[in-house]
C-alpha cells in the first residue's frame, strides 16, 4: 500500500501502484492538481496595493511594468502620468480658442471649401498651417471634411 506526499500541500495520502506505474499520483485532490497549474503570481495594483493575480504571459507582455486590479484604477494612473508634453497629442502647450476668435472678428461660421454650415462640424485652419500664427487673416473655416482634405490630399483653400 504505497502512501506518497502531495507535492503541492505534502499532505500523505494513498495511491494505486498502477497509478504511480503512470506518473499519475502527484496530488491529493483536484484542488492541489490545479494549484499546480498556476503558473503565474500575485502583484500589487499600482493604485490601491490589492494583490491581484496575473499570468505570466501578462506580466511579461507588460509594457510600463504595472499593474492595476481594474481599469478604472489603470486610467487613474494613465491620466497622471500621461500629461502634458509626455501625452500622444500634446501640440504646444498653448491654449488658444481659435473659433471665438473667428466669431468675435465676425467671420460666419461656414466652410470655405463646401458651403457647410453646421457649426458641429466646423473646425478652425490655420491657413499657413502654421499653428501659432493665430492672426485672424490666417484663420479660415472648414468642415472636418474638407479639413482632412487640404491636410492629407493638398487640396487648395
Amino acid at each position: 500500500m504505497p502512501l506518497v506526499y502531495c507535492k503541492i500541500c505534502r499532505k500523505k495520502f494513498y495511491a494505486k501502484p498502477s497509478w504511480l506505474k503512470r506518473g499519475w499520483g502527484k496530488f491529493c485532490s483536484a484542488k492541489c492538481q490545479y494549484k499546480s497549474y498556476l503558473k503565474g503570481k500575485f502583484v500589487q495594483c499600482k493604485i490601491c496595493g490589492k494583490k491581484v493575480w496575473r499570468a505570466p504571459r501578462k506580466i511579461k507582455h507588460s509594457k510600463s511594468g504595472e499593474f492595476f486590479c481594474s481599469k478604472s484604477h489603470q486610467t487613474l494612473w494613465r491620466n497622471s502620468i500621461f500629461v502634458g508634453p509626455r501625452h500622444h497629442n500634446w501640440k504646444s502647450g498653448e491654449s488658444i480658442e481659435h473659433k471665438s476668435l473667428l466669431i468675435k472678428n465676425g467671420v460666419k461660421p461656414v466652410c470655405k471649401l463646401c458651403g457647410c454650415n453646421d457649426v458641429r462640424v466646423l473646425a478652425v485652419h490655420h491657413l499657413d498651417k502654421n499653428r501659432k500664427h493665430n492672426n485672424v487673416k490666417n484663420l479660415t473655416w472648414l468642415c472636418h471634411n474638407c479639413h482632412h482634405l487640404v491636410h492629407c490630399y493638398n487640396v487648395l483653400v
